[in-house]
């Protein structure tokens, strides 16, 4: 959850906006989303004396740098040239994005337009499944844009989105998400009591032996560079509920389109997503094979879902026989990959 507030109009905002643009601030409105010491994230929404608003963030991190903003920039104009409204990023006053020391952070700065549209969910605050209820409303949409996307098979950044696999994010993570919480995973499995030992190793083979076999084709399917974070608070609509477009390009990068997919979609719509897609995208053939092993590594070791299970022996049979099924039952995605 962000920090919101209003805060002063101090020294330190009024130098960097007057980097970026003309003009008085007047009234500054911070939002902090940090995510701990190391991931230092500010933005601050500016008024002007003159009723103009614009956004400047602040960021320290190792994910944060001018020439992965360049990158962002980039990306922000091709969903634009495609027809999907995403506020501009700007660069200072020189064409730079400057470092900045805002509040203690030795940080990396930029500007955006502020947005014309709202967030399909416009509170930060909303319940998961509300936000899940408002996301699935907009699916067609949401769908056909990254669709399009995927479908100019961009290759002008090395650096992968944030929901990348078997390679790092950034400098600081040690495996990619996937398999970091494949490992915590196995970690509280091992812990269950003795009666579960064998099936949680039948478990963790088979997605050991899933996980190398889809090693072997994953970096011949195609990839683009997608925003990578579609959620209900980064998608936007015109006052009317109209889909319009996407803003937060921070976790952006090159992705595998299929990757892309089933990592933002829970498991009972990837058949419609599919669907949608197909209309405006053309699953190769190395997609089709690589779509069952795929889902497999993604979906089916995630800690969380065997917490829940807690101490019911009961329910920690019932986890374990569903994720054998998943790691071994056939899905039919070929199908819905017209």
């Amino acid at each position: 959850m962000s920090d919101i507030d209003y805060v002063t109009v101090d020294s330190a905002v009024i130098e960097a906006f007057q980097m970026f643009f003309d003009g008085t601030p007047a009234v500054a409105e911070l939002i902090d989303t940090s995510k701990g010491s190391s991931d230092f994230r500010n933005t601050v929404i500016v008024t002007t004396t003159e009723g103009e608003k614009y956004v400047l963030k602040f960021a320290s991190n190792d994910f944060t740098f001018p020439e992965k903003m360049r990158m962002w920039q980039r990306t922000v104009e091709e969903y634009r040239q495609l027809g999907y409204y995403c506020p501009q990023i700007f660069c200072d006053k020189s064409g730079e994005f400057p470092s900045f020391m805002f509040h203690g952070h030795d940080c990396f700065v930029h500007a955006e337009e502020f947005s014309k549209y709202r967030p399909l969910e416009s509170s930060v605050s909303a319940d998961e499944k509300k936000m899940t209820e408002v996301y699935n409303k907009y699916l067609e949409d949401i769908w056909s844009m990254t669709a399009k996307i995927a479908a100019k098979k961009f290759n002008y950044t090395h650096y992968p989105s944030g929901y990348c696999i078997f390679e790092t994010f950034c400098p600081s993570d040690k495996v990619d998400e996937v398999l970091e919480n494949a490992q915590k995973w196995k970690k509280l499995a091992d812990s269950l009591p003795e009666e579960f030992s064998s099936q949680v190793q039948k478990i963790w083979q088979l997605w050991n032996n899933n996980m190398e076999n889809l090693k072997k084709i994953y970096f011949k399917l195609p990839t683009s560079v997608f925003q990578a974070d579609l959620n209900a608070t980064n998608l936007l609509k015109d006052d009317n509920g109209l889909f319009k477009g996407i803003f937060d390009f921070n976790l952006c990068g090159k992705d595998v389109f299929l990757n892309y997919l089933m990592r933002q979609n829970d498991s009972e719509i990837i058949p419609n997503v599919l669907t949608i897609a197909s209309k405006y995208y053309h699953f190769s053939e190395e997609e089709k094979q690589a779509a069952l092993p795929l889902y497999r590594h993604l979906k089916a070791l995630w800690q969380y879902d065997l917490k829940d299970a807690g101490n019911d022996g009961k329910a920690i049979k019932r986890y374990l026989e569903k994720t054998e099924a998943l790691l071994t039952e056939e899905t039919d995605f070929i199908s819905y990959m017209h």
